[in-house]
């Protein structure tokens, strides 16, 4: 009797838990604004501008997202989170989905009670030293003192590595990317460790950043992406087509220049069904037909996004490598819209 009542009880406070979190989109329309939480400034992912206004290839996930459902890709407040707030900020709702430079993992994924919506960037964890310090592997680490920021991935990586290779270290525990920047560059450590990404991206800030360098191993698999919280799956699937469409239209060559174009109809039903001309795809997440061509416009597909934000031309100068397109050898890959 007991276990009944008290299955009874699960089930209701489920149901009303459920509820809640299934309010997200209503809640989104309502406001007017998507809440999105982002890095505290990562240069190239989220970072605000010299006018102050947010921009990177985390934040126009945002911005699509925002296009998508409100029309309106600047209808976003930004939210920066750290290593340690981001995750009690999605969980508690004061953000509507976190993008920001993070790892999908089993525990995240799971024993935290988030849903990833898809992977943006394929990353891995590298280290970034001076070359003066004359090191060239990782494996010469041996009695380092690391930066290393709190509550990542990173960390536990950091110790699996170190043990792996029978190597000591002395962590230097930072909050925030420019913290680790400013530690890292007063020699109050050695070595600055996080995402090969973020490394780039940290070093493209330094006066001469050519007196750094990126050691050649990567020690980890860091698929980041942006997430929403469990229970609302109504809402994760805005957020994952919506990520799905950038990547699409890249594949098929829908573009910020040729998209208006393109949505006038063509003799391809994949590119019609994505933006909207064949089929009721919009209706199906609780949006209008014209969904995907809104987000894709906002800043243009994935490919357009990579080369403005991070890509080889930009100070951050990432190569396209794991995130180039399934038909270029990459692993970037949408599943179909149908």
């Amino acid at each position: 009797m007991k276990k009944t009542a008290f299955l009874g009880a699960l089930t209701v406070s489920g149901l009303v838990a459920g509820a809640a979190a299934a309010a997200t989109l209503e809640d989104v329309q309502e406001r007017g604004n998507l809440n999105c939480g982002v890095s505290t400034g990562l240069p190239g992912f989220s970072a605000p501008n010299s006018a102050g206004e947010w921009e990177g290839f985390d934040v126009a996930v945002c911005r699509a997202v925002a296009a998508a459902v409100l029309g309106d890709p600047t209808a976003v407040e930004f939210v920066p989170t750290t290593g340690q707030t981001r995750f009690t900020a999605l969980a508690s709702g004061e953000i509507d989905m976190l993008s920001r430079n993070t790892t999908w993992t089993f525990s995240r994924d799971n024993d935290l009670k988030f849903e990833f919506v898809g992977v943006n960037y394929y990353d891995g964890q590298g280290f970034l030293v001076p070359k003066a310090l004359g090191v060239t592997s990782a494996k010469d680490l041996d009695g380092a003192t690391v930066c290393i920021q709190t509550g990542t991935t990173t960390e536990l990586n950091l110790a699996d590595f170190f043990r792996t290779n029978n190597m000591d270290y002395e962590p230097v525990p930072i909050e925030t990317n420019a913290e680790a920047q400013q530690q890292y560059l007063a020699g109050a450590c050695d070595v600055y460790t996080t995402d090969a990404s973020g490394l780039a991206a940290t070093r493209a800030t330094f006066e001469t950043p050519s007196d750094h360098v990126i050691l050649p191993e990567i020690i980890s698999k860091e698929p980041l992406g942006p997430l929403v919280r469990h229970g609302d799956n109504e809402w994760g699937d805005i957020a994952r087509w919506t990520l799905n469409a950038l990547i699409a239209a890249e594949e098929y060559g829908i573009t910020s220049a040729n998209i208006d174009e393109l949505a006038e109809g063509t003799n391809n039903p994949e590119i019609n069904r994505i933006l909207g001309t064949e089929g009721n795809l919009g209706e199906m997440i609780g949006l209008d037909s014209d969904w995907a061509v809104r987000a894709i416009k906002a800043g243009g597909n994935y490919g357009e996004l990579f080369e403005r934000h991070i890509g080889e031309s930009t100070p951050i100068g990432l190569a396209r490598g794991l995130n180039a397109q399934w038909t270029e050898g990459g692993l970037l890959y949408s599943p179909p819209f149908r």
